[in-house]
């Protein structure tokens, strides 16, 4: 079999766990006897763009006339089965879906965001979640907002590329969801049943676990999406020391937040960005993995990698992380009820917290098969730490599980390969 990966990579400055999800699945197919034919552009490429290609860069959302002569070449010399389309913005266009299917190669896309409706594609605007553009044929609140790289006049150019596109994405001949909130998204877009497939992201074993840590530990991008506020605040609802430490790890804007955070207090600790051996001592030395958006988080890796190292998982009951933790319907794990969640609360949390132990979860704390997941609202963040803090000795066997079944390459990269060998046996592609 083979097969075109065409993605547009994010800016190398701009921390991106979609390009390190790409570069993973390619090794992956590869690896598996796919060949891969890369179709790869980089934003970095565009400072050093000659005039005349940058005087083209507005329009290239829209239709970018290079990539598109360049993809049929490939495509005529190659011939390949199928084409994988990631993020096509802003050096591809999703013209390559029409450009493709011009050569008679049938699309698949993995959907790693909220972008057929929303311009920033998070859907998250000022703080809040946001779907204002959702419906509209035109995404009028995104200009007004500047929802695009903070511009009126670049928010209107992918607004308009929304607005262009809308017949090209539904043309499409599978979506990927990455899981089932993606699918639901999709559906709401309009895109039929049959073709969406729900497949998780996989990451590279990192072998057996470590001896479970202590603490907590979050990890991504300092950004406000990200819930930085919403954990300090419901951290702070504890006494200094109580549920052991907070280790924040990332770099962005909200860095001289989580820097005055470790000033304040003696059990947090910053750790800066760091690379991929200092991932793994960061969760080597942690018990559980915070992952505490404030928006839909499509598939945060981190979850991912958290599982992978037999970590249990405490987040934000928003997008796919209800999905990575437990599933859709979470459940009650072995060793977690309310008579087991309060035994254990009583060893671990210091002084006399044990004399206000719930009789059962606290109101809004739901245990899934592999974590916790709460809604965004400080108090029932506060109220989960405990819980979690208690409970992760008995759910890390549950999470390196649930890495095993559900996440691992052997199982996600056979899945993506069926998705393939579905697409071609449905034969040319068809007018949608």
């Amino acid at each position: 079999m083979k097969i075109v990966v065409a993605h547009n990579r994010y800016r190398e400055a701009q921390p991106s766990g979609e390009n390190t999800i790409v570069d993973a699945e390619i090794a992956q197919l590869t690896a598996a006897g796919v060949e891969v034919l890369p179709f790869i552009r980089s934003s970095d490429e565009i400072p050093t763009m000659p005039k005349t290609a940058k005087a083209l860069l507005p329009v290239s959302p829209i239709y970018a006339p290079r990539a598109q002569q360049e993809l049929g070449r490939l495509l005529t010399e190659h011939r390949p089965d199928v084409l994988h389309l990631h993020n096509p913005y802003p050096l591809l266009s999703p013209w390559v879906v029409r450009t493709a299917h011009r050569h008679g190669v049938p699309v698949v896309q993995t959907v790693h965001n909220y972008r057929q409706v929303c311009s920033s594609g998070l859907y998250f605007r000022d703080g809040m979640i946001c779907q204002d553009c959702r419906g509209r044929a035109l995404g009028v609140p995104a200009i007004v907002h500047r929802c695009y790289r903070g511009s009126r006049a670049q928010s209107a150019l992918m607004a308009t590329t929304l607005a262009v596109h809308r017949g090209t994405w539904k043309s499409v001949d599978r979506f990927v969801a990455l899981t089932t909130a993606v699918a639901d998204h999709l559906r709401d877009y309009g895109i039929p049943d049959g073709r969406i497939v729900v497949k998780p992201n996989a990451i590279p074993d990192p072998g057996r676990p470590a001896p479970l840590g202590e603490g907590f530990l979050f990890l991504g991008r300092l950004s406000p999406e990200k819930g930085l506020d919403l954990l300090l605040d419901a951290w702070r609802r504890h006494p200094d020391g109580a549920l052991g430490p907070l280790r924040i790890a990332g770099d962005g804007e909200l860095r001289p937040l989580v820097e005055a955070a470790a000033a304040e207090r003696a059990d947090v600790t910053f750790l800066g960005p760091l690379d991929r051996t200092g991932v793994r001592a960061a969760l080597a030395a942690s018990a559980v993995v915070l992952a505490t958006s404030t928006w839909h988080d499509v598939l945060p890796t981190v979850i991912i990698e958290a599982l992978a190292a037999g970590r249990p998982v405490l987040g934000t009951a928003l997008g796919g992380i209800p999905y990575l933790v437990g599933g859709d319907t979470p459940r009650e794990p072995a060793g977690t009820g309310p008579a087991a969640v309060a035994s254990a609360v009583a060893s671990a949390v210091p002084g006399d917290g044990a004399a206000a132990l719930p009789a059962a979860l606290p109101t809004g704390v739901v245990a899934g098969e592999a974590g916790w997941v709460v809604p965004p609202e400080p108090a029932a963040l506060a109220a989960a730490l405990p819980v979690a803090r208690a409970g992760a000795a008995a759910l890390a066997p549950a999470a390196r599980s649930r890495y095993e079944r559900t996440f691992h390459p052997d199982v996600v990269t056979k899945q993506l390969i069926d998705i393939y060998a579905g697409v071609v046996a449905a034969g040319a592609p068809a007018e949608h």
